[in-house]
């Protein structure tokens, strides 16, 4: 009877170690695909950082792509908006008209050289031989000199308001536009030549400057 006991308390004994043997392998067969995945994860997560790292690229430029968009049509938007006015040309080509008429004005141009020359050929045939000195100095120098400070007269005053239109031309143009510094200039310069040139003028056709001399 005591035999028998301590065989079937070792047949038990033994049937209780493979019993835990088989479930320990079962557990290491349950455990190892599990433990095989965590340990591939790390490889496969460059594999996805790769994958991302191209759409991520192409974000910054998608990015200065729709700002360059942005800023064209800005552009397009500010180019819309500017005034649309004169373009300064026409009033550089007045201020130069300006001064070039007020120096004609100065010095004498071919339309008042014939007018004065014509009157000097009316005068003499005009004027008997028998008429006073005084008379013959008259008709023959004296119309002729006045007719050329007309002339003279006449191209400065156009000088006169071709400047004075050059300068206020702005006051009536589109807002926000400054005339350049260099048209003012100019026609600053072709007002002060007809202001001279006009009063010289007035001055020679009144006698009062460089009058004919007396004959008595």
């Amino acid at each position: 009877m005591g035999t028998k006991t301590v065989d079937g308390a070792g047949t038990g004994a033994e049937a209780k170690n493979d019993e835990t043997a088989t479930e320990e392998a079962a557990v290491d067969t349950t455990k190892a695909p599990a433990t095989a995945d965590t340990t591939k994860a790390p490889a496969e997560e460059p594999a996805e950082t790769r994958s991302e790292t191209p759409a991520a690229a192409a974000e910054p430029e998608t990015e200065a792509e729709e700002s360059d968009e942005l800023t064209e049509e800005e552009l397009a938007a500010l180019a819309e908006e500017e005034p649309q006015g004169p373009s300064g040309v026409g009033q550089g080509a007045g201020a130069v008209v300006s001064v070039a008429l007020g120096l004609v004005s100065l010095t004498g141009g071919w339309v008042g050289t014939v007018a004065a020359a014509r009157e000097t050929l009316i005068g003499q045939l005009q004027t008997s031989s028998s008429a006073s000195v005084a008379k013959q100095v008259k008709e023959v120098y004296g119309d002729a000199w006045q007719t050329t400070a007309l002339w003279a007269g006449l191209f400065a005053l156009v000088a006169l308001i071709t400047g004075v239109v050059v300068l206020v031309r702005p006051a009536f143009g589109a807002p926000g536009r400054t005339q350049a510094p260099w048209i003012k200039s100019v026609a600053w310069a072709g007002v002060a030549l007809g202001v001279i040139g006009l009063l010289l003028a007035v001055l020679k056709y009144s006698d009062a400057l460089l009058g004919l001399p007396s004959t008595g």
